[in-house]
């Protein structure tokens, strides 16, 4: 097996906050990150596919199909969005980095058009990452 790595970039804002705490609980789980307006990040992900490269194509996936299916399912969700606001999943779920790996790869596993995902890595920044894996 093979495992082919593609990475996408977007750009949103968020805000950690849960409406059942009070805003000192708030404050003291998520520090600025529970400040008012939110803030916002440039975001890297990276697709891990799994598979055997195509006999005639000499490819895991075709690119193209790859990047259709990743513009349609994520980035026209989340680009230059308020993730709390604007993506309904996460109107109640933090978007923590780790649930925004884990969203990224429950939303596209039974979508790929050839090859299996077999982990997607969000990056926040360069300081913070978090995988989420299908085996896991």
């Amino acid at each position: 097996m093979i495992v082919l790595a593609r990475t996408y970039r977007f750009c949103a804002s968020h805000r950690y906050w849960r409406a059942e705490w009070s805003e000192a609980q708030n404050r003291a789980a998520f520090g600025d990150c529970a400040l008012p307006h939110g803030h916002g990040h440039n975001y890297r992900f990276r697709l891990d596919i799994e598979g055997e490269p195509d006999d005639k194509t000499g490819m895991i996936v075709d690119l193209a199909s790859l990047d259709a299916v990743v513009q349609r399912e994520i980035l026209d969700c989340f680009d230059h969005r308020n993730i709390n606001a604007e993506v309904p999943y996460f109107k109640t779920v933090t978007p923590t980095t780790e649930n925004l790996a884990r969203f990224v790869f429950e939303t596209l596993s039974s979508k790929m058009p050839r090859g299996r995902l077999v982990a997607v890595t969000m990056e926040e920044d360069e300081f913070l990452s978090a995988t989420c894996r299908g085996d896991a």
